[in-house]
């Protein structure tokens, strides 16, 4: 239950926030100079990289879980154990996904 709940709730955090967060560098690009360095510097910001990371978890979350889906519409999956099992992967593998991407980011595995 609790996976299906995460999966609507990051669909529409990526929907809205996701999407102005695009916008908003896209259109910062597009501007550049001095609207691209105001979007570094709030992104750059320890509160902007929380939401950055919390958007990265979002979408590994949501893609995690809509492959759990997929399965379950091809008939698999539905026995208990094996549905909890994925349902968990899918939360440690969102986390984990998330940690060794923002690690490669931020330079931590070099």
């Amino acid at each position: 239950m609790l996976v299906s709940i995460l999966h609507r709730i990051t669909g529409g955090a990526l929907t809205l926030a996701g999407l102005a967060l695009l916008v908003w560098w896209l259109l910062s690009v597009a501007a550049g100079g001095d609207a691209y360095g105001d979007f570094s510097s709030v992104a750059g910001h320890p509160l902007g990289l929380v939401v950055l990371i919390g958007i990265t978890w979002a979408w590994f979350q949501h893609l995690l879980s809509g492959i759990r889906h997929l399965f379950m519409d091809a008939g698999q999956a539905f026995e208990l154990g094996v549905n909890k099992k994925s349902a968990i992967a899918t939360i440690v593998g969102s986390v984990v996904l998330t940690a060794a991407l923002w690690a490669y980011i931020l330079g931590v595995a070099k």
